[in-house]
């Protein structure tokens, strides 16, 4: 009988592994889908007549689209059973993808973007589910992989993008990505579990409740005003590197926006190596490491607008401080608001990642107008104002706390005096 239940646990745990990668190769396609657009940009200005200014909008649009998904459709994952719920945004995706390789123009490409946005929403909804599926003390092996799956996506699909874009043009990117979107969710299908939703709550309930957590939790409010900042800063620098490496002052192709990302594959490492530091020394001090390394990604990255030998190594090291103090920040930002309330971690998650990605919409919208007002200096400058507001919300917050808890501690040595001085008195006018 035990070797049955050995066997039966062992069978159970190799089967909920095979979900986990399954859950991580989709969650690197669907977020891939945000992000390949960034390099093409130039290639697709080029090919639809216009501007590469105007065709960064399709940038500003898939991110807009992926945090109006985000707040819109990440709550049915509290209400919806998983599997026909990712199956059917995985189609939704990969047909709004070939809408946008079929577009004749910039607005239906816009429109197709925000589509696409929307429904790859896959990661976000995957960081529940597979934490439901394993033990505590396997949660954030689990939570790793999957932000690997996340992060390799994001720096894959740049380079794919760019280089495919390079050789067969803008709409070939497109192309694939669907095939992809598609491909992934037949093995998805298979792998999920037939799984009872736990909860019964209204669609509207669901929806109101993140706006409720944000407006009852000051450490989520923190948490999100933060990534959102750093968030933007990052946007705005992929959205402008492009123009820059594609413009007339490196005169690269797309594919160059994918290495200079594939460089940044390094951050992969980090990652966990910044979530035992969380465990260390707790979410402020990384948040702290966070902001210090974004300022000092701005001002690494300004010699990159003088071009040749001096500029490319400004781009790939402060790209590089960029990504690890994005992502330091989120690991951070993340763990800080998982402690808020377990039983209600993806709505918490769907306001901290709505808010998240308002501010990548807003960056992007911001990169494109500082490259075209001030140049690659302009969008150093706008990151490093973006950085400035989050370190000092983060200063602030991180005060008072620190006088809350000062507060607390005299009113409880009071407290404790009072106590001990009653007994006393008890003890010498006894009954």
């Amino acid at each position: 009988m035990t070797n049955l239940h050995s066997e039966q646990r062992s069978a159970t745990a190799s089967g909920t592994s095979r979900l986990v990668v399954v859950l991580a190769l989709a969650c690197g396609v669907a977020v891939g889908n945000v992000y390949f657009p960034q390099a093409v940009v130039p290639l697709a200005a080029a090919g639809l007549g216009v501007t590469p200014g105007a065709a960064a909008g399709v940038v500003t649009a898939t991110q807009f689209g992926y945090a109006a998904g985000i707040f819109l459709l990440v709550p049915l994952g509290d209400r919806l059973p998983p599997r026909p719920l990712l199956v059917t945004l995985l189609t939704v995706t990969g047909l709004g993808l070939t809408a946008a390789a079929a577009a004749p123009a910039l607005p239906p490409l816009l429109a197709a973007s925000v589509l696409v946005g929307a429904a790859t929403v896959v990661a976000p909804l995957a960081g529940p589910l597979a934490a439901g599926l394993v033990p505590p003390e396997r949660r954030g092996v689990v939570g790793g992989t999957l932000l690997s799956g996340s992060l390799a996506g994001m720096l894959l699909s740049r380079t794919a993008g760019g280089a495919l874009g390079d050789r067969l043009g803008w709409r070939a990117p497109y192309v694939l990505a669907a095939v992809l979107t598609l491909a992934v969710a037949l093995p998805l299908s298979r792998a999920l579990p037939r799984l009872t939703p736990p909860s019964r709550q209204r669609y509207r309930h669901l929806l109101a409740e993140p706006v409720r957590l944000l407006r009852t939790e000051p450490a989520l409010r923190r948490s999100s005003f933060c990534q959102a900042t750093v968030f933007a800063g990052f946007s705005a620098v992929w959205t402008g590197v492009a123009l820059l490496l594609t413009g007339p002052v490196y005169g690269f192709g797309a594919d160059a926006v994918g290495l200079l990302a594939l460089v940044n594959a390094v951050t992969m490492l980090v990652t966990p190596f910044a979530g035992r530091l969380v465990d260390r020394r707790g979410a402020d001090a990384v948040n702290l490491v966070c902001f210090v390394l974004v300022v000092l990604a701005a001002v690494v990255l300004v010699p990159g607008a003088f071009g040749g030998g001096t500029g490319l190594p400004a781009l790939v090291a402060g790209s590089l401080l960029l990504d690890v103090g994005m992502q330091s920040g989120m690991v951070a930002n993340t763990v800080r608001i998982y402690a808020l309330d377990a039983d209600v971690r993806s709505r918490l998650n769907t306001a901290y990642m709505t808010c998240a990605y308002l501010g990548g919409t807003l960056g992007s919208w911001l990169g494109t107008r500082a490259y075209a007002w001030c140049g690659w200096p302009g969008v150093c400058g706008l990151v490093a104002l973006l950085a400035g507001l989050g370190l000092l919300r983060h200063l602030t917050a991180t005060a008072r706390d620190r006088r809350d808890r000062k507060r607390g501690a005299r009113v409880a040595d009071a407290s404790a005096r009072r106590r001990l001085r009653a007994d006393a008195a008890a003890d010498h006018f006894p009954g």
